[in-house]
């Protein structure tokens, strides 16, 4: 049994906006820096035998933030990344329909093997997302018998691991809230995904500004 802390990364001033990033590399603000510093003080006593993290820097800057205290070294994995969204990354989500009204009925609808037209990246369905990120997850926990390990993401791959541990379809509407620099606890029993607590913020308490859940309850 793997015992997993799926994080999201601190927040963006594009998170704050809600300008879609996708795989734009977007850094953390200064208020996402905080929130990723009150993360790593949050889990400084918990055992971690590995941390691993999406290649974006936002992600990247939010595990360093729990590595550098304990001395480990973050371990890059380009399948943890967010979603790309090809022509609609870079862009406001209020401007999104009105470019592109049916990729956008198509988004809305989850329609999962809709392709948005390409942008600086070549977008990637919803089927083609939701399949690597549960691929990548179970690869990595199954390279090693890990006891707990840190996977540090994004706000979509957090969606899929949810649904692939309570067994949920994408046609069912998200009922579920996704923070920044929350922590989400699975185990991993050799099969699949168990989900064990969802959404914990309190070590965000404390700050200015609450974690953000600005992805559309699509």
């Amino acid at each position: 049994m793997t015992e997993i802390l799926l994080i999201r990364h601190g927040v963006t001033a594009w998170n704050a906006i809600k300008r879609l990033q996708g795989h734009l590399d977007i850094p953390l603000s200064e208020e996402g820096q905080r929130q990723a510093a009150a993360l790593g003080r949050a889990l400084q006593d918990e055992s971690l035998d590995a941390i691993f993290s999406s290649d974006l820097q936002r992600a990247r800057q939010t595990a360093q933030a729990i590595a550098a205290p304990r001395g480990m070294t973050v371990q890059i994995d380009r399948g943890l990344r967010e979603r790309c969204y090809g022509a609609f990354e870079g862009m406001l989500y209020a401007e999104i329909g009105a470019r592109y009204p049916q990729a956008y009925a198509a988004w809305q609808a989850r329609e999962i093997d809709a392709r948005f037209p390409a942008g600086v990246h070549e977008a990637e369905t919803l089927r083609e997302f939701s399949g690597r990120v549960v691929a990548t997850i179970t690869r990595i926990v199954s390279e090693r018998r890990y006891r707990r390990i840190a996977l540090v993401s994004h706000g979509g791959v957090l969606e899929c691991a949810y649904r692939a541990a309570q067994g949920l379809g994408f046609a069912h509407a998200r009922d579920f809230d996704i923070f920044n620099a929350s922590v989400n606890r699975f185990a991993w029993d050799g099969n699949g995904l168990q989900l064990l607590r969802w959404g914990d913020v309190a070590h965000l308490e404390d700050l200015e500004a609450a974690a953000l859940d600005e992805i559309d309850r699509q």
